[in-house]
């Protein structure tokens, strides 16, 4: 596992592994007991242009490759991350502090993925469309967008980094991938390494390590990509959104959520409290889809509360490598900071805490807290951590109400014995994806994926891949002569 982190410590530009020109080095650190993983030489903006020439090099003969062909590449990546398993989990643990249990979660949902990707290899159709002209024929073309931009976060790195640029790779395009600084091996030139030993040819998949301190805006505001497909926080792709939009580029952002589960009156009060642990629990709480806000009905609150405060306190916190483990380390000190201070806030504001986690350096405990005041901004914004929020709630409509109230939309969940009745309240629901009888955290290889409100723009699986990394072109062949008016 250590040699990824010396011998993948560089930029991945047209087929070559090289060191940044940069005048400064990124530190990869792992942040349960700081050592030092890697130092990274930073890519410029003269190497995010290179990265960008050469994709756009290699694209063309990419698109025109038999899509057989292309996908035999997606089956031996599938392979080999099947055989490095072991070693890519021992990675994900080291560089972002991810449970054995995450990291085997992590790295099931990259293999359905690529699975997906072999498939879509083969997805794009044409379409013949009546014309209204005699002897005229409309041909609609599906075709790659050319050159994707790819930003993954710290959080899932390796998942969400070849969530786009397998289907990306699979239509026909070419990729540059920025990771996350948190994790520029997992999230990056891991990804890049698998690619390359699947015989993906040179210059298809590129890796810039690098940050915005260095490059501005450079990579979303060169000219080739004509897609950006950004994960990461609401603030950041907010702006990257505008910034694609100035230079009449396609933006794909999945962003935030502040995802409520609520518990109906007649829900099962064990399984709810299962799925609510894990959906606030994993992965300490740094997952998008995360319930940040647990609601119950006031007539089963207390029953529910006792319930999900013990199983709470089961939770082990500690080294992310021994399996007994439940909850590791946050990402680093700025997020362990942020999570230490929104709880302090909340208890000054008057919130109860029924179980109070301790923070050693990036080791944040979980947390649950309650009667937190209903204008309490942590109930409308994203907590990246374990902290858990109890809201009660009288009747179904009150429970809409307070699910609704917030500006992100993106997953959720309500558990009720009457599956219908779930199915009702969640048509009500301003999100992306709704659960019933389930947890919050869910994705699956051909399900549309993405939010609403400030949690997104578009959809990433399946079919919606599509829409996403291919555009359409009209080509119409007018058979005989056609009639002009002068």
């Amino acid at each position: 596992m250590s040699s990824y982190f010396t011998d993948l410590a560089q930029q991945y530009i047209d087929g070559e592994w090289r060191p940044g020109t940069g005048s400064w080095d990124i530190i990869d650190f792992n942040p349960y007991d700081d050592e030092k993983l890697a130092s990274i030489t930073i890519a410029t903006v003269d190497e995010v242009d290179e990265a960008y020439q050469a994709a756009a090099r290699a694209q063309k003969k990419w698109a025109e490759t038999n899509p057989y062909a292309r996908r035999a590449v997606f089956e031996r990546a599938l392979r080999l991350i099947e055989e490095r398993e072991g070693e890519i989990a021992e990675a994900i643990i080291a560089e972002l502090g991810g449970t054995r249990l995450k990291a085997g979660f992590e790295l099931h949902l990259a293999k359905e993925f690529l699975r997906e990707a072999i498939n879509l290899s083969l997805r794009p159709e044409g379409r013949i469309i009546p014309s209204p002209v005699d002897g005229k024929e409309n041909r609609v073309y599906r075709v790659p967008v050319g050159v994707v931009g790819v930003i993954s976060p710290f959080n899932f790195p390796f998942l969400l980094s070849i969530k786009s640029v397998a289907p990306a790779l699979a239509l026909g395009n070419a990729v540059v991938l920025k990771p996350h600084q948190n994790t520029p091996i997992v999230g990056g030139s891991l990804v890049a390494k698998i690619f390359e030993d699947a015989g993906l040819p040179a210059g298809l998949l590129n890796v810039v390590i690098t940050d915005i301190a260095e490059i501005g805006d450079a990579f979303l505001e060169h000219p080739i990509p004509k897609v950006i497909s950004f994960t990461g926080s609401d603030k950041v792709g907010r702006h990257v959104a505008t910034v694609c939009a100035q230079h009449f580029k396609r933006s794909v952002l999945e962003l935030g959520g502040n995802s409520a589960l609520v518990v109906l009156d007649d829900a099962d009060l064990d399984y709810a409290v299962d799925a609510a642990v894990f959906s606030r629990y994993v992965h300490q709480g740094q997952v998008c889809m995360a319930a940040n806000r647990v609601l119950v009905d006031r007539s089963v609150a207390e029953e529910f509360t006792e319930k999900f405060v013990a199983k709470v306190r089961t939770l082990k916190a500690g080294d992310p490598r021994d399996p007994e483990t439940v909850i590791g380390p946050v990402i680093n000190s700025s997020q362990a900071d942020a999570i230490s201070g929104a709880v302090e806030q909340a208890l000054a504001d008057g919130a109860t805490a029924l179980v109070r986690g301790t923070r050693t350096d990036n080791l944040v405990e979980p947390s649950v807290l309650t009667d937190l005041p209903a204008n309490s901004p942590l109930l409308k914004q994203e907590l990246f951590g374990p902290v858990a929020l109890l809201v009660t709630f009288d009747g179904e409509e009150e429970a809409v109400r307070l699910v609704n109230d917030t500006p992100y939309g993106l997953s959720g969940a309500v558990h009720t014995a009457n599956i219908e009745r779930g199915v009702a309240f969640a048509k009500q629901i301003d999100t992306g994806m709704f659960h019933v009888n389930d947890g919050t955290v869910h994705d699956e290889p051909i399900v549309p994926f993405g939010g609403e409100k400030q949690s997104g723009i578009g959809r990433l699986n399946g079919d919606t891949m599509l829409d996403s990394f291919t555009t359409t072109k009209w080509i119409s062949v007018q058979h005989g002569r056609s009639g002009f008016p002068f």
